[in-house]
């Protein structure tokens, strides 16, 4: 890191932890480009339609403990 980012660094800590969290959040949405925005529109678009499919039934679901049986034969073998 530059001198100037850890300057930035350093002055940032002083802040209160809301100001560092919004200070934090809008530096990484700045990372952001308008594909990820699409991206992560089509999940949660995605995210609702599998609720609402398991709300209606139509999907087959499994308990916590077939899960995790299932990662235990696939860590055995």
């Amino acid at each position: 890191m530059s001198n100037r980012g850890s300057e930035l660094f350093k002055e940032a800590l002083s802040l209160p932890p809301i100001e560092r969290a919004q200070l934090a959040e809008r530096l990484l949405s700045s990372l952001d480009s308008p594909s990820r925005k699409r991206v992560d529109e089509l999940w949660a678009q995605e995210s609702e339609d599998r609720i609402d499919a398991f709300e209606k039934g139509e999907i087959k679901t499994i308990t916590a403990r077939q899960v995790f049986d299932e990662v235990g034969k696939q860590k055995a073998k």
